[in-house]
């Protein structure tokens, strides 16, 4: 059976104070006191700007233990220039560097928006993009449905490049739950259930939603049957709001 990992996407939400973090802890002292709780954590600051190696290196003095994910800058996914996203890439992979050298970076992550198809202009920048950054652990999330075949899974397992496992509410433009190991780490995103402002105008009231422990239990089951062929599962709640994804995260624990 594999190792399984559990951790939240981001960890400094001042929000979490009182829910998680005691009052009176300063935020330069979070990543520390979360890695007192957790494996892991998954990164996003990164998706916003680009990431240093110096700050990547501090990072990783203040928790030593702690195994990174690192979810690649928004140039890379959501706002691609044909003419500079490879220069973007190197510099990316140059401060992911930092953290696979030190042997804690479990993966890069490559969120893609709903806009992001399967077409033959994606699947060549997809293609592109992963030979660039091939030297480090990659993980794909692909929020298109039209992502969700054999093709897709067979081109990722051939790369070694992990297939996000997502969790999120089921409708039309969504892609479906599939639980499925392309390489040794599985990866698992859980973002909620809060399908009324899924589509709305403010993407943070999204991850508003506190999974019950029916629903735990069935995730639960998904993430050993996602064990039973990787070497690793990690695991990150995305419902961060009011710190429901560190309540989720420890019970979740619990019924692991």
């Amino acid at each position: 059976m594999a190792t399984i990992l559990l951790g939240t996407s981001g960890y400094s939400y001042p929000e979490w104070v009182g829910p998680f973090y005691p009052t009176g802890l300063k935020s330069e002292e979070y990543l520390a006191y979360y890695a007192q709780h957790f494996e892991t954590v998954e990164l996003n600051f990164s998706y916003y700007r680009m990431p240093q190696s110096t700050q990547l290196a501090y990072m990783h003095q203040q928790a030593p233990t702690l195994l990174f994910s690192l979810k690649a800058h928004q140039s890379l996914t959501h706002q691609i220039d044909p003419a500079s996203y490879k220069s973007s890439a190197a510099l990316f992979a140059q401060a992911a560097e930092t953290l696979a050298t030190e042997g804690v970076l479990l993966a890069v992550l490559l969120q893609f928006p709903p806009s992001f198809t399967y077409t033959v202009e994606h699947r060549c920048y997809l293609d592109s993009l992963l030979k660039i950054l091939s030297h480090l652990p990659l993980a794909v999330e692909l929020r298109s449905p039209s992502w969700s075949n054999k093709q897709t899974l067979d081109g990722l397992r051939a790369r070694f490049v992990s297939f996000v496992s997502v969790d999120l509410p089921q409708g039309a433009n969504l892609p479906p739950l599939i639980d499925v190991t392309t390489a040794p780490l599985a990866y698992v995103r859980l973002h909620g259930r809060n399908k009324d402002a899924w589509w709305g105008s403010s993407n943070n009231m999204r991850y508003d939603y506190l999974y019950s422990d029916a629903e735990l239990t069935a995730i639960s089951q998904r993430i050993s049957f996602l064990s039973e062929s990787a070497e690793r599962v990690v695991v990150y709640f995305n419902n961060h709001h009011r710190g429901q994804a560190v309540m989720n995260a420890q019970r979740l624990r619990e019924l692991l």
